[in-house]
Formats: C-alpha cells, sequence, structure tokens
C-alpha cells in the first residue's frame, strides 16, 4: 500500500495540510456562516414565537378577567333584576289583596245592611201580623176592637223586653 510507504510520507503530509487548509477555509467562510445563519434564523424565529406565546398568553388572561368581570356584572344585573320582579309581584299581590279585603269589607257591609234591612222588615210585618191577630183575638174575647195604636205599643214593648232578654 503506498500510504504506508514511508518515502512517500512527505507529500502526503503536505497534501494533507493543503486539504485541511482548503477544507478549513470552505468551512470557515462558506459553511459555517450558512449553517450559523440558519441557526440565528431558526433562534430568532423561536424567540419571535416564544415571545408571541407570551403576549397571547397575557392577552387571553386580561379577557379572561374581563369575561369573568363581565359575569360578575350579569350575575348582580340578574339578582337585581329578580329582586326588583319579586318585589313588583310582592306590591302587585299586596294591592290585589287589599283591593279584594275592601271589595269583600263592602260586600259584607252591604250584606249585613241588607240582613238588617230584611230582619227590621220581618221584625215589623211580625209585629204588624201580630198586631192584627191580637187585635182580631180581642175583637172576639170581648166584642169590641180596640186602638190600632195601642195594640202596637203593647207589641213594640214586648218585643223589645224580649231583645233585652236575648242580648
Amino acid at each position: 500500500m503506498p500510504q504506508l510507504d514511508i518515502s512517500a510520507f512527505s507529500p502526503q503530509i503536505i497534501w494533507l495540510i493543503i486539504t485541511f487548509c482548503v477544507l478549513y477555509v470552505l468551512m470557515a467562510r462558506v459553511a459555517l456562516p450558512r449553517i450559523g445563519n440558519v441557526l440565528e434564523q431558526r433562534q430568532s424565529r423561536i424567540d419571535g414565537n416564544l415571545e408571541m406565546a407570551q403576549n397571547l398568553r397575557n392577552e387571553s388572561k386580561v379577557d379572561a378577567e374581563a369575561y369573568d368581570q363581565v359575569m360578575v356584572e350579569a350575575r348582580e344585573q340578574a339578582r337585581k333584576a329578580i329582586h326588583n320582579t319579586v318585589k313588583e309581584i310582592s306590591d302587585e299581590t299586596t294591592r290585589r289583596h287589599e283591593e279584594i279585603n275592601t271589595k269583600l269589607s263592602d260586600e259584607f257591609k252591604m250584606a249585613e245592611d241588607r240582613i238588617s234591612a230584611a230582619k227590621i222588615a220581618a221584625v215589623r210585618s211580625i209585629q204588624e201580623a201580630a198586631a192584627s191577630v191580637t187585635s182580631e183575638a180581642i175583637e172576639r174575647l170581648i166584642g169590641e176592637r180596640p186602638e190600632d195604636n195601642a195594640v202596637k205599643k203593647a207589641i213594640s214593648s214586648a218585643f223589645e223586653e224580649a231583645n233585652k232578654g236575648l242580648n
């Protein structure tokens, strides 16, 4: 093998140094700067993406806080609306209850007045009937017809005494 021949070592070492220098220069001037540029571009793109992700994260955090605030306000408005509605319904119910109570009270009073009037009319009717029957009974018993006023006064006083005993 020629590369192991000692007499051929010096030209091989010279060519090794020349080849090494040429490859070094090519690598240092052409390949490594391109690789460095690619790495720098990647790093800057990664840094940009990380920065953009952080910005988006911050924006989403702000949006989430705004959403939470809006939800709190909406819940508060809903609570107030419910409270106001319940109060309005309660007021309306109270008002209607008072109207019905007033109406029933008026109707009850009118019914009592009608009952009282009917009672008075019934008592008068009974008194008149009693006066008529009494007058006829006295006339049949003694043969004389008594005065209507005297019979009515006697029956009235008898009814008054009877009412005093009941009260």
